[in-house]
């Protein structure tokens, strides 16, 4: 599907559960990369899933990059701008609740989606970040007061710094965030483990949402 602004996918919710995930894919990842994912950490909620619309060597990211680990502010200020747009559009053109939208991201995805947490607060309700960096650490703190943000950090992730994630932790913190940061044994990517812990925290966290009956 494409617009509002992007090519996407969009799940609708089962159950009447009031929440959407917004997905956000790694660099080289699509629009179908988080589904299976998304279902994962909650099973009931709407899934919309934007694909990043810069290319690097054709593969598409969410915003540019000088070097690795580099980011073009700029772009990824406007870039951050637009996906706040398509999630209120998307809201209107599918039919579900704008502030009741959370953030799950992952590299690349994640990145934007703190960025979006700090440019635009009132676009999400939440968000669960996956190995992240920090998009920048803004003149003063956003109003973030209460906001739940799940970061899952690698203790072997040879990408993400561990003073990277630990200064992403200090912005959201300062800012009001309800914030847990877990540290797992791990490379970049994401392990069983933290899946059924994101699982469990979406279940206590995001809005509507419901015992995890799986959970031990």
């Amino acid at each position: 599907m494409t617009g509002p602004g992007f090519v996407h996918r969009f799940v609708p919710a089962t159950g009447g559960s009031p929440l959407t995930l917004l997905l956000l894919h790694g660099t080289g990842g699509s629009e179908a990369d988080l589904l299976g994912l998304g279902r994962e950490v909650s099973p009931r909620p709407a899934l919309l899933s934007p694909r990043g619309r810069v290319l690097e060597d054709g593969r598409p990211r969410f915003f540019r990059r000088l070097a690795p680990g580099v980011f073009d502010i700029h772009d990824l200020t406007e870039q951050t701008h637009a996906l706040a747009r398509f999630v209120g559009d998307a809201a209107r053109e599918h039919g579900f609740r704008a502030d009741t939208v959370a953030a799950l991201g992952y590299s690349n995805g994640a990145n934007i989606a703190a960025s979006t947490l700090i440019l635009h607060p009132e676009a999400l309700a939440g968000a669960v970040l996956v190995r992240p960096m920090v998009p920048f650490v803004p003149e003063s703190p956003p109003d973030l007061a209460g906001k739940p943000v799940l970061v899952l950090a690698g203790e072997q992730d040879s990408m993400v710094p561990m003073e990277e994630t630990e200064r992403l932790a200090s912005v959201l913190r300062r800012a009001g965030a309800d914030l847990d940061l877990r540290w797992a044994k791990a490379s970049h990517a994401v392990s069983r483990g933290e899946v059924d812990a994101a699982r469990r925290w979406a279940a206590a966290k995001l809005p509507g949402g419901l015992p995890d009956r799986q959970a031990p």
